[in-house]
């Protein structure tokens, strides 16, 4: 399973904007200085070259599920935080058309530039300030400016993007100096000024000079000139793009199957990536998976059923397992089970299966349990859980006679080999489930059957990926899966707004749903009430490191206490990389970058525009 198109696991953040929420988040504390690639002639960051001749004459095969045109669409405003819906931008991939300003290595917490040579921040006036490469172009030889930097944020405001509630100003001195103003410190504020894709003037200016009067004016979006603007912006569908990276579309040879992308010799980047060409094949797990076995795929970010597995490694792949930072979860829609509201339920629930086994069957050895069970991957909790904190928070075993005491202290009671609930009634449910990912597909068949075991049984309902959004946000299931975590910021922060804002009522005001109706004013053990959503705002506030640390700790004890949603493990990629076919060779598995997200500043992608990644001789 890839990241899904659409309002998914991947976007949902995006598209909504997350209005309600007054902190957009929490960036690089860490990441102050930028890396090194090893073609890199100077500091700061930035890879050399300002374009040049094409490397090599290779070709790159990949797989990602995209939308073909007329639905899908070339409007890439807003990429990848506040994304126009049915973009056909396929995943990662779109990178290779419209880089960000940087990449981001998730392992060591610092940042390659690719579009400038240097950022920094002004702790005394709360200002950034940007430092472009100069002699960048667009693919048709137009100079790529401070301008477009205007453009592409002014645009963002434009979509509602969350940035816009943390940043009060941004400027262009001059043609290679960007500069961005925050209201108050949050260091979420570097990731969506570094890792947003850059878009041309020449296309949006139109919309980015709207904006920017509405910014001037107090930057007022309930008004109708606001509304305008951003109906017109999600509306504006351009027949073409005009890209700054490696590669543009090679428009003639996209079809529902398969597109490809040929080499843009105006980018910085066109040295260093040694490819002269892409073809990307376009479908979900089961259209790749044979594609793959038949070698035509070199790398493919899906998430694939074991024994596919298997048959990849046989034909001579290798898997890289890049952490996903995020993996399927059992969320309950509370107002259709209200006997689940008791957080001592759902306490045993999460010991009443094996987590483990159900990541195995999903996924081999990528579906790995969790420890801490913090609201965010374990690859992360020591970087931003106290050690005192990490110590209060629970590591949840499989424990069929705890589950069962945890159950009974809550009223349930046992019936021959079924539960009773409190009023009376059987204990049994129907899980609805997107039955077109195949990891997800297996998790839920393997929770039924330990269900069935524990004595709950679970009437297994699929249902397409493509249809599954409308029951999610209308909270029309008893038990669903759907996601944790999230698998495109390396920071707690998103990780609290995918686990109890993104599928709630919070998230869904706009589109008319509530989700699992938790509440955001809870009761915690030993607390008392509690605002959940204060203390999302908390965990991505701020630039002190240390008070980071104390907000985002005090909130996973919430969470790993009151289980709104119960993670049944965390996903790691199964990818499979080919060597020696069309690509010289990927990435050692064990090798740093591999820590990288699979959907986020991907590894594959990273080698490519660093040069590491070529073709074979």
């Amino acid at each position: 399973m890839t990241e899904p198109k659409g309002v998914s696991r991947r976007n949902v953040l995006q598209i909504m904007g997350l209005s309600t929420v007054g902190v957009a988040g929490l960036g690089a504390a860490a990441a102050c200085a930028p890396a090194t690639p090893k073609n890199d002639t100077g500091s700061g960051g930035g890879t050399s070259g300002t374009g040049g001749a094409a490397a090599g004459t290779g070709e790159y095969h990949g797989a990602y599920p995209y939308t073909q045109p007329p639905q899908g669409h070339f409007n890439i405003a807003g990429q990848p935080f506040v994304a126009v819906p049915n973009a056909i931008f396929p995943g990662p991939y779109g990178d290779l058309m419209n880089l960000p300003s940087g990449y981001y290595q998730w392992k060591a917490n610092a940042w390659t530039l690719f579009l400038l040579d240097s950022y920094k921040l002004d702790k005394s006036t709360n200002t950034y300030t940007l430092k472009l490469k100069s002699g960048l172009k667009w693919a048709d030889g137009t100079p790529l400016t401070s301008k477009d930097y205007l453009t592409t944020f002014y645009c963002q405001f434009a979509l509602n993007s969350p940035l816009w509630a943390l940043i009060s100003k941004i400027d262009a001195p001059d043609d290679t100096t960007f500069t961005a103003v925050m209201k108050s410190p949050a260091m979420v504020v570097e990731r969506y000024l570094l890792r947003s894709n850059i878009i041309d003037t020449k296309t949006y200016g139109k919309y980015a000079d709207l904006a920017k009067a509405i910014v001037d004016a107090g930057a007022d979006t309930s008004g109708a000139d606001f509304t305008k603007l951003n109906s017109d912006l999600i509306g504006f569908k351009p027949s073409k793009l005009i890209p700054n990276g490696p590669f543009d579309y090679d428009y003639s040879t996209i079809n529902a199957t398969q597109l490809s992308l040929k080499k843009n010799t105006s980018s910085v980047l066109a040295e260093a990536v040694k490819f002269a060409s892409i073809l990307l094949y376009n479908g979900e797990t089961p259209t790749v998976t044979p594609l793959v076995l038949s070698k035509d795929v070199d790398y493919a970010t899906h998430g694939f059923a074991v024994a596919s597995e298997k048959q990849f490694q046989a034909q001579g792949y290798k898997i890289l397992r890049s952490p996903v930072y995020s993996g399927p979860a059992i969320y309950f829609s509370y107002d259709k089970v209200p006997e689940f509201a008791d957080y001592r339920v759902r306490q045993a629930l999460i010991q009443a299966f094996d987590h483990k086994q159900n990541g195995t069957v999903a996924l081999g050895e990528s579906g790995v349990p969790q420890t801490y069970y913090s609201g965010f991957s374990d690859n992360l909790v020591d970087t931003w859980i106290t050690s005192d904190g990490k110590g209060k928070l629970k590591q949840y075993q499989h424990d069929p006679d705890a589950a069962a005491h945890g159950l009974e202290a809550a009223g349930w009671k046992k019936q021959g080999s079924g539960w009773q609930l409190p009023n009376g009634k059987k204990a049994a449910y129907e899980l609805l489930y997107p039955s077109d990912y195949a990891d997800w597909s297996g998790a839920a068949k393997d929770l039924a059957d330990q269900m069935k075991s524990f004595g709950i049984p679970i009437t297994l309902h699929g249902v397409v990926s493509t249809q599954i959004t409308t029951p999610w946000q209308k909270g029309q299931y008893q038990w669903t899966i759907n996601s944790w975590g999230n698998s495109t910021q390396p920071y707690p922060y998103f990780s609290f707004v995918t686990n109890f804002i993104t599928n709630n009522y919070p998230g869904l005001k706009g589109v008319g749903g509530k989700g699992m109706d938790f509440p955001m004013s809870a009761t915690m053990p030993g607390q008392g009430k509690i605002d959940i959503n204060d203390m999302i705002n908390k965990s991505g506030s701020g630039i002190d490191t240390a008070e980071l640390q104390k907000n985002i700790t005090e909130l996973a004890i919430v969470f790993n206490t009151l289980l709104p949603i119960i993670p049944l493990f965390e996903r790691h990629a199964n990818a499979p990389a080919l060597d020696g076919v069309r690509v010289a060779k990927f990435p050692d598995p064990n090798s740093d970058i591999v820590q990288n997200s699979l959907y986020a500043d991907n590894p594959v992608l990273y080698g490519m525009f660093t040069g590491t990644i070529g073709p074979k001789a």
